[in-house]
């Protein structure tokens, strides 16, 4: 039994549960969780822990690792770390309230 598609699928499942929750933090946390998970699959893609080192004039090239999927996470932890700090922002500015559905009482508060 294999450890990286448990944890991915744990993170993916608790991604999608707190997506589908109403505030805005949890909103905020789900969308972390699915970015942490989509970073071990491009990181399972590379399949750099049964393949050699790859730097230049050491082994033969067709046993090499490929490290554009390391790139490829490597750009998106930032990503994700400037849009966890966005939505972090925004939702401090916003108090956190804009997920919240407030009843209709069918009352006019006009002044």
């Amino acid at each position: 039994m294999s450890f990286l598609p448990i944890t991915v699928g744990v993170l993916v499942a608790g991604g999608i549960f707190l997506l589908c929750q109403a505030g805005l933090i949890r909103i905020i946390f789900g969308i972390t969780l699915l970015s942490h998970g989509a970073n071990l699959v491009l990181l399972a893609a590379g399949v750099s822990a049964w393949r050699g080192e790859p730097l230049t004039g050491q082994g033969d090239p067709a046993e090499a690792g490929d490290p554009l999927p390391m790139a490829f996470v490597l750009t998106a932890i930032v990503i994700t770390l400037a849009v966890t700090v966005f939505l972090l922002a925004l939702a401090r500015i916003g108090h956190d309230d804009d997920t919240l559905r407030v009843p209709d009482t069918g009352e006019d508060h006009r002044a």
